[in-house]
């Protein structure tokens, strides 16, 4: 479904990533894992064209991307959830999720959509006119899920979707993107928590300095030492 070809991308002077390719397959969860500042996060940019590769290409498909702007990639069916879910905090819930259905594609689909999210979060179901802002921190990050779901993607891009979460929440939130994924949604995820990234992906990339430096089936890359040593402490 994607793919990456020799990607390099830069702030300013600074260059974030260094030849990055890999492909993620329809269907699949991909989860990329690595130390901070490794370039997980630009990656995601790049994929959603939020950051422009100065080499390399971004193909979805058969379509080249890398000169598309970012909200005609949210047409084609790529969306993203940012780190820090970004919400209108002064928005109620039922606003914010209705925001991520503005793609031509997902309007006419909006009112089964948000059925569809309320029934994945009933969370937020009984807190549909509740202000964003007043949710609880595992709240939000289900409400900045279900926002985007709401633009009905074909590609869901998860950046640190666990981050500062309990840990009962983040077991929940794995068993969300576990399930969306059942649901025929192909999902690409940046996590922190490399154990359960790798235990619920199909594959995974593994980034250090904006370098690729190990790929492979998730729970095989769970048994490599040298993963093992630089992320999972053993």
């Amino acid at each position: 479904m994607l793919r990456l070809e020799a990607i390099d991308a830069f702030y300013g002077d600074l260059q974030a990533l260094s030849g990055v390719s890999f492909e993620v397959a329809e269907r699949e969860i991909l989860a990329l894992v690595g130390a901070n500042a490794a370039g997980k996060s630009t990656t995601l940019r790049v994929v959603s064209g939020l950051v422009a590769p100065r080499h390399g290409r971004v193909l979805f498909g058969d379509a080249e991307l890398t000169a598309v702007q970012a909200h005609l990639r949210v047409e084609r069916g790529i969306v993203q959830v940012p780190e820090g879910r970004r919400l209108f905090p002064f928005m109620t819930v039922t606003e914010n999720l209705l925001l991520g259905a503005h793609a031509t594609r997902a309007r006419g689909e909006r009112a089964r959509t948000l059925e569809y999210v309320y029934a994945l979060f009933p969370a937020l179901a009984d807190r549909r006119t509740q202000l964003a802002g007043s949710l609880s921190g595992g709240e939000q990050q289900m409400c900045a899920i279900g926002r985007a779901l709401m633009a009905r993607p074909r590609l869901l891009m998860l950046d640190e979707p666990t981050l500062g979460l309990a840990p009962v929440l983040v077991a929940k939130i794995f068993e969300t993107v576990r399930a969306i994924n059942a649901d025929g949604v192909t999902v690409l995820l940046v996590e922190q928590n490399v154990r359960q990234a790798l235990t619920l992906a199909h594959r995974a990339c593994v980034l250090e300095s904006g370098r690729l430096v190990l790929q492979g089936a998730a729970r095989a890359l769970l048994g490599d030492e040298r993963l093992k040593r630089a992320y999972l402490g053993l």
